[in-house]
């Protein structure tokens, strides 16, 4: 029992101390908290996979009615912003210079191909944005399908079948929702693996880890009071981040709002491990920032599932993915925010992240020996 009383009078006082350092070190709190909440204003406000607002010109070679009907389908819709031309040469000025990305041709014997039954339009995109490019000629195509149904419908007389899509889980089909469960895990990475990587790798450096090793402190305790005040500040990165997504993009929250919090404060502790053991290898805060890059940031990024769908990744890419614990924690966090609790994911991903922070924090304890070299 005494034993127990001096652990935590120790650890306390260490814990303490750590979060005095913390807060006279301005960078290391702005960054847990301030950069949060700049990176959730900046990804959710300004990246976005939706693609409206195309600039297009429409070229009306032909001036009937018809054309014109066909042509209506840019005006009023928030995918196009188009600018009505009477000439080819005219749109392809408006292109080189890159006032439209999209140019959407009439020719002068449209109606009449019409009525011969094969009318055709010409669409030529800007290929140097792909994406666009790729959005906007699936937005042209279904809305002069959708001209002709109508128009086949009213002539004929005769009832029109069309199919009316419904998509689950994501009621706006926004990529905001999409994106802020993986800022989420961004926001984590950094408050954790990076802070806790370079304070340590720090600790190394400036000799403070030979000051306490020759203290009757144990590696528990110093470990633990290095951890818990970057975990206090990660958790409140990640809360501000809740209240921010749930405000700014109402988020929704289908799922338990105890499992989310719980999955986050798992992934954490794997994020803190994996610090720890960076730190403890290379004990110089320049590499540590670079280590920490080239395995946490870039790989959550890029790897995890957050920008890219991994199912039409490559074999090889895939399975580096399932190395990752982000990839796991960023599916429960999807899930969880978007569909609800699915419990076989919820199991089988809470079990896969156990692991992973059993691995890590053991390599940390590990690593951190209690010895001069």
């Amino acid at each position: 029992m005494k034993r127990m009383q001096v652990f935590f009078r120790r650890l306390a006082a260490l814990t303490r101390k750590e979060f005095c350092q913390m807060l006279r070190e301005k960078s290391s709190f702005l960054m847990g908290v301030v950069l949060p909440l700049v990176l959730i204003f900046i990804i959710g406000y300004g990246m976005s996979l939706d693609v409206e607002h195309v600039p297009t010109a429409v070229v009306l070679e032909d001036t009937s009615p018809t054309a014109r009907s066909a042509a209506g389908f840019a005006a009023g819709s928030r995918y196009f912003s188009p600018v009505y031309v009477h000439s080819l040469p005219e749109a392809e000025q408006l292109m080189r210079t890159h006032k439209v990305k999209m140019i959407v041709r009439f020719p002068a014997d449209f109606t009449e191909q019409l009525y011969r039954g094969n009318g055709q339009i010409q669409l030529l995109l800007n290929g140097e944005e792909a994406t666009t490019a790729m959005s906007g000629q699936a937005y042209v195509e279904a809305a002069v399908m959708s001209w002709a149904a109508s128009r086949e419908a009213a002539a004929s007389g005769r009832g029109q079948v069309t199919a009316v899509p419904r998509v689950w889980f994501n009621d706006t089909n926004t990529s905001t929702w999409f994106f802020v469960p993986g800022i989420l895990m961004l926001v984590l990475t950094i408050s954790s693996v990076f802070l806790t990587a370079m304070v340590m790798a720090r600790e190394w450096e400036r000799g403070t880890f030979e000051a306490l090793f020759v203290s009757p402190v144990r590696i528990m305790e110093i470990i633990l009071a290095k951890v818990i005040p970057y975990f206090t500040v990660a958790m409140v990165g990640m809360l501000l981040c809740l209240t921010a997504g749930r405000l700014l993009y109402d988020l929704p929250m289908r799922g338990s709002m105890v499992l989310i919090i719980g999955e986050s404060m798992l992934f954490l502790v794997i994020a803190l491990g994996i610090g720890l053991v960076i730190s403890a290898l290379t004990k110089n805060q320049y590499l540590a920032c670079q280590v920490a890059l080239l395995v946490s940031f870039l790989p959550t990024v890029m790897l995890s599932g957050f920008l890219f769908d991994l199912h039409s990744q490559p074999w090889g890419v895939q399975l580096v993915s399932r190395l990752l614990p982000m990839t796991y924690y960023l599916a429960l966090m999807k899930s969880l925010f978007l569909s609800g609790n699915y419990w076989p994911l919820i199991v089988k991903n809470t079990l896969i992240l156990l692991g992973y922070a059993l691995l890590f924090i053991g390599l940390a304890f590990y690593l951190t020996r209690k010895k001069v070299e």
